[in-house]
């Protein structure tokens, strides 16, 4: 992604973070909706030095990394390898996905306190559209982990979050209604998208 979208996707985020509502990256892309995209984004690490730095690591991830969760939707399927304080996630979309029904996977458990419904937490994330596997926003791009009240963000997300406990990295698949029902035009989402979240949990207050 060019500077020029990241700018805009840092700036069309801020705007949407104003009204409650997460995730509004401006970054999408056409693929073919029949084959295979792999998502990736920079490394987002759990540990205690990235907490404290505030920072998403912006290191590739390992392609050779062994799947952590798979997850065959209604339509497609899904590969997810979490975070580690070297590597970054990556979503791996067999498309179109979608789910009737969002689902949480737990991919490695922190030892931190446990996140509350509504604490403000700290994060970094991977946002990827099921239909056709593009990343529609990702913090780790950015290098920065991004903070926010965990009660004011869409469904699927408060429903990765809360309950784990700080330092844990997890995914979640999340259906249209627990997203954007209505879609969100200026992160290439339409209505009826499932979305796939990687998120490293960094920090809750």
């Amino acid at each position: 992604m060019g500077a020029v979208n990241q700018t805009k996707t840092r700036t069309l985020f801020l705007a949407a973070s104003a009204s409650l509502v997460l995730l509004t990256g401006a970054c999408s892309s056409d693929t073919d909706s029949t084959s295979p995209a792999t998502t990736t984004s920079s490394s987002a690490s759990v540990s205690a030095d990235a907490a404290s730095s505030g920072t998403c690591p912006t290191a590739a991830p390992d392609s050779a990394a062994t799947p952590e969760w798979t997850l065959a939707g209604d339509t497609g399927s899904i590969a997810v390898v979490g975070s580690t304080n070297a590597a970054a996630p990556s979503v791996t979309v067999e498309a179109p996905f979608s789910v009737a029904e969002s689902q949480v996977k737990t991919l490695t458990v922190g030892d931190g306190p446990v996140v509350a419904d509504d604490a403000e937490v700290s994060v970094c994330y991977l946002g990827v559209n099921g239909r056709d596997g593009s990343t529609f926003d990702s913090s780790y791009e950015r290098g920065e982990p991004v903070d926010f009240p965990l009660d004011g963000v869409v469904a699927g997300f408060q429903k990765a979050i809360a309950g784990q406990t700080v330092g844990s990295t997890v995914a979640v698949a999340v259906t249209s209604a627990d997203g954007y029902p209505s879609g969100q035009p200026q992160a290439g989402i339409e209505p009826g998208d499932s979305l796939i979240f990687a998120i490293s949990i960094l920090s809750a207050s």
